[in-house]
């Protein structure tokens, strides 16, 4: 009998310090419970994180509801910052990486393209034979040949060769003229080169120039020009450059207004007085 009441007693002793140290271990959980956030908003905050996590990875955030469990939640503050912080970095990356791609000129490149190639001439060319005359104006897509006698505009976004006679304004995007009579203004988006025994009587307008024959009018080039000895011009000249080859004959004034050169650092600020 007295072994059973002194396993009773050691059995009461060991109950009551089991007890014990339950207590002990509930009221050091409740001082932990205290220092954490609390369940609710957590999960609060956590279930916000996921629905920005779904825009990156939905696999990723269908993986993170499932590791969250309402009975056994302790998750730390300093995680939860660190979780935050590295859902921000990722939806971050896909904004930037969304933005680039739509960003990206593919249309206005696609338009540039087609503008450029509508711009260049066909390899058409159209021939006004010797002996035929037309009155009107003439447009082509390609370039002219002008044998005969045109009374009109020409625009062409190809060459024009002129052996011939043309009465209007003359626009291509290079210019020839040989033994022709032009009476009108010439424009060449590129080079006019007037050749020997070519008489032109209007403004002449270029990026460059080679003349050898005669032209009445200004000459406004903002390339260089060559004046070779068979020349006669009787008008101004505007240039980039100019070379003038000993016979020509000019009567009017050169100016090189095209030069890169600051002539107002290299006269009037060397003398100015500080």
């Amino acid at each position: 009998m007295s072994f059973l009441k002194e396993f009773k007693e050691d059995l009461s002793q060991a109950v009551n310090e089991l007890v014990e140290e339950k207590a002990v271990e509930k009221e050091e959980a409740e001082a932990v419970v205290e220092e954490k956030v609390s369940e609710k908003e957590v999960k609060k905050a956590t279930e916000e994180v996921v629905e920005e996590a779904v825009a990156v990875d939905e696999s990723a955030a269908d993986d993170m509801i499932n590791t969250i469990d309402e009975e056994e939640f302790t998750i730390d503050v300093d995680e939860l910052d660190a979780m935050l912080d590295e859902v921000e970095e990722s939806v971050m990356e896909e904004e930037i990486i969304d933005t680039t791609v739509e960003e990206e000129p593919v249309v206005e490149v696609k338009e540039v393209k087609e503008e450029k190639e509508a711009d260049l001439p066909s390899d058409e060319i159209a021939e006004i034979t010797k002996g035929t005359s037309v009155i009107g104006n003439i447009e082509s897509d390609g370039s002219i040949n002008v044998y005969g006698k045109i009374k009109g505009d020409i625009t062409c976004k190809g060459k024009l060769m002129v052996t011939g006679r043309i009465e209007g304004t003359s626009t291509a995007r290079e210019i020839f003229a040989n033994n022709a009579k032009i009476e009108g203004d010439v424009h060449s988006d590129g080079t006019i080169k007037v050749g020997n025994g070519s008489v032109i009587v209007g403004n002449v307008y270029a990026t460059s120039a080679v003349i050898g024959g005669a032209i009445k009018g200004d000459i406004d080039v903002k390339g260089p020009v060559i004046v070779d000895g068979t020349a006669v011009i009787q008008g101004n000249i505007k240039s980039r450059s100019v070379q003038i080859n000993n016979g020509a004959a000019i009567e009017g004034f050169c100016s090189q207004c095209y030069a890169d050169i600051d002539y107002k650092s290299l006269f009037e600020d060397t003398f100015s007085i500080n």
